[in-house]
C-alpha cells in the first residue's frame, strides 16, 4: 500500500482552480440554441409533446363519445321501460274496464234472472192458489152434493 501522500494548501488550491476551469470548458463546449442539433431534438422533443396531447386528446374524446352512447343507450332503454309500462298500464285500465262491463253485465243477467225468477214464482203460486181454490170449488161442490141427496 502506498504512503499517504499528504497536500499541501497550495495543491489543492490549484487542483480545485483546475476542476473550475474544466468546469466553465465543459460549459462552454455544450451547443448553443442556435445550434442544428438542438433545434432538431427541440423540435422532436415538441412533436412528440404535440403527439402525446393528440394522443390524449383523442382518448379524451373517445370517453366522451362512449359516455354519450352510454348515456343515449341508458336514456332509449329507460324511454323503453316507461313505454312498456304506459304499455302494461293501459292494459291494466282496459282490463279493469273489461271486468267492470262483465260484472255489469252479469249483474244485468242476475237481475234479469231473478226477475224472471220472481215472476214465474208469482205465476206458479197463481196457478197453485187457482188450482187449491178450483180444488175447494169442486171438493165443497160434492160436500154439497151430498147434502142435498141426504135431504
Amino acid at each position: 500500500m502506498p504512503a499517504f501522500k499528504s497536500d499541501n494548501f497550495n495543491d489543492r488550491l490549484s487542483a480545485a482552480s483546475k476542476a473550475r476551469q474544466a468546469l466553465m470548458e465543459r460549459f462552454r463546449n455544450q451547443p448553443k440554441p442556435t445550434d442544428p442539433a438542438v433545434q432538431e431534438r427541440l423540435a422532436q422533443q415538441k412533436a412528440i409533446a404535440e403527439a402525446r396531447e393528440a394522443r390524449i386528446a383523442e382518448r379524451k374524446a373517445a370517453k366522451e363519445a362512449e359516455a354519450a352512447r352510454i348515456a343515449a343507450e341508458e336514456a332509449a332503454r329507460r324511454a323503453e321501460q316507461e313505454r312498456l309500462a304506459a304499455e302494461a298500464r293501459q292494459r291494466e285500465i282496459e282490463e279493469a274496464a273489461r271486468k267492470a262491463e262483465e260484472t255489469r253485465q252479469l249483474a244485468l243477467e242476475n237481475a234479469d234472472r231473478e226477475t224472471r225468477a220472481r215472476i214465474l214464482d208469482d205465476e206458479k203460486r197463481q196457478r197453485a192458489l187457482a188450482l187449491a181454490a178450483e180444488q175447494k170449488a169442486a171438493r165443497d161442490a160434492r160436500y154439497a152434493a151430498r147434502k142435498a141427496r141426504k135431504k
